[in-house]
């Protein structure tokens, strides 16, 4: 189908200043129509997320190995199906689990309970969700990757109908899409059972939640205006659900990882912006007083309150179990209900002080550890798993099999150009989507500068996924611009699609280059090295 048929004037007519043209370019300027076929605008994301699935579940058992900090999150998981909450093991844990044994845990006596309970630093979201994994599939390389494979491919889902929305383009839906199914560190993180991908998930189904609330508080204001006079603040916009469930998804990030706090304070303040934008667009003349006042109480209940339950919610196994570290489950019981509450939130603060305490003092060298500035620069990736076959490849030479935690790099190099076409794009218009890119990538990147400087702490390029959905969407806005606008020019636009069709290509042709490295195929020695683009990854 023609590149004419998917794309329509989104990149024509950004939002600038209150409309004074008739009712129908109000609605049309502040909730554009969406393009197409409904069955289109789902078929399309669907066949893109369906060949992410084969890519991802393809083999996802393979390597037969515990990898990198699998060791900590698969055991960890485990855990919490037995015991309610995280509980120590015995030495040879990994050799036993390869084995097919699943009797790990450390022995203690009734009375000792406690001395088994595991000292662990992030919330337990992330690895129930793993554990549901191995609740299905068993303790084994299969059931603890499964879950992060689930949610990588929705993951794809999501930022298709996301970027769809957000451009009005099918096609650059789709494209935004297979750009995720094709990047390395996304593909790599969800055939790995490690927390980042369900930060990465939940974290982008926050902002797309958002990104639909927009869309409908924008119409229930444009119903406003068509049918009311103006005043200086304008109306309530009601129950918003959309809004709930970004706070619902951003509180669910925060139980995963902390860092998702800086995204739900981020993305908090970006929709109270868009609230403002758009009561400033209809035309009302005190549109930031009108959101404080209308708009204020309803958000701190979305992003405030409701992300705290949540993550509090997500602490349910420690509190319930005997073993959670630092629970004090005797001294507990012990006096009455009314003591049971008070000294178990007490234990829960003291145990949380004694994790930032942890983060923020971890210094420790690392092998594979890098600085936030290289990252989009993916100087320094992770190698999750590397072996030499001791019987070779069949071809009596030494072979490499590797998982290298490591984005394609045709897609970080042009999402590090589109992002800096999105500062000139916001800066020239104010365009609200060049604006949301800037704050996703910012709150996942900036951040991690002050513990490089201020407590020069241990860090990896994998903690740069949350940071990859917003990449890829600079690219596909960038696309869209190159694309131009229905109305321009056959030539211009055949060029720019051209131009997006040369990249989209490259981009393919460099994850498959590198594809044998990120899953752990066989490889000779000669071949494994040619892939190793910079020093750093070897």
């Amino acid at each position: 189908m023609a590149v004419t048929d998917f794309t329509n004037q989104a990149f024509e007519q950004p939002e600038s200043q209150p409309s004074t043209k008739p009712v129908r370019s109000v609605r049309d300027r502040l909730v554009p129509p969406m393009p197409g076929s409904f069955w289109w605008g789902w078929l399309g994301p669907l066949l893109v997320t369906a060949f992410g699935a084969i890519l991802r579940f393809t083999n996802l058992g393979w390597p037969r190995a515990v990898m990198f900090d699998e060791t900590y999150y698969a055991k960890d998981a485990w855990a919490l199906l037995n015991f309610g909450a995280e509980h120590n093991v015995v030495k040879d844990a990994d050799k036993i689990l390869m084995q097919g044994g699943t009797d790990i845990w450390q022995q203690c006596a009734p009375t000792e309970v406690e001395k088994c309970a595991a000292y662990v630093v992030h919330p337990p979201l992330g690895k129930w969700m793993i554990a549901a994994g191995e609740q299905i599939f068993g303790m084994n390389p299969y059931g603890w990757r499964f879950a992060g494979a689930l949610v990588g491919v929705l993951s794809i889902l999501i930022l298709a109908r996301v970027a769809r929305r957000m451009t009005r383009s099918t096609l650059l839906g789709c494209l935004a899409g297979l750009l995720l199914s094709i990047e390395g560190l996304h593909l790599v993180l969800s055939r790995t059972a490690l927390l980042d991908i369900f930060l990465m998930f939940w974290v982008l189904a926050g902002f797309a939640c958002l990104v639909v609330d927009r869309d409908r508080a924008r119409s229930r204001l444009v119903d406003w205006y068509e049918s009311s006079p103006l005043n200086d603040q304008g109306p309530g916009l009601g129950l918003r659900p959309w809004r709930l469930a970004a706070g619902l998804c951003l509180g669910a990030a925060c139980a995963v990882k902390w860092s998702g706090i800086f995204f739900l304070i981020g993305f908090a303040v970006m929709s109270l912006l868009w609230d403002a934008g758009a009561r400033r667009a209809v035309g009302l003349r005190k549109p930031y007083s009108g959101a404080v006042a209308r708009d204020l109480s309803p958000a701190l209940l979305a992003m405030g309150l409701l992300p705290a339950l949540t993550y509090v919610a997500s602490w349910a196994g420690w509190f319930a179990s005997p073993m959670g570290w630092g629970r004090n489950w005797a001294q507990a019981t012990s006096q009455g209900p009314a003591y049971f509450v008070f000294d178990s939130i007490r234990s829960w603060v003291s145990y949380h002080l004694q994790v930032l305490s942890f983060h923020t003092g971890l210094a420790t060298p690392h092998n594979y550890q890098s600085e936030p500035w290289s990252w989009p620069l993916l100087l320094r990736p992770v190698a999750f798993f590397y072996e030499s076959p001791p019987t070779g490849c069949g071809t009596g030479q030494s072979c490499s099999q590797a998982v290298l935690g490591v984005g394609t790099p045709v897609i970080w190099y042009g999402g590090l150009a589109a992002l800096i076409a999105m500062i000139a794009w916001y800066v020239a218009t104010r365009d609200w989507r060049a604006g949301a890119v800037l704050m996703g990538y910012a709150v996942g990147w900036l951040p991690w500068f002050y513990w490089a400087i201020a407590d020069d702490r241990t860090m990896f390029l994998f903690y740069a996924i949350p940071m990859v959905p917003f990449m890829i969407l600079a690219i596909v806005l960038a696309a869209g611009l190159i694309i131009g606008p229905s109305n321009a020019a056959p030539v211009r636009r055949m060029v720019g699609a051209s131009a997006v069709g040369v990249f989209t290509l490259l981009a393919l042709l460099n994850f498959w280059w590198l594809y044998p490295v990120l899953t752990a195929e066989v490889l000779p020695y000669a071949e494994w090295s040619a892939r190793m683009f910079f020093k750093g990854w070897i």
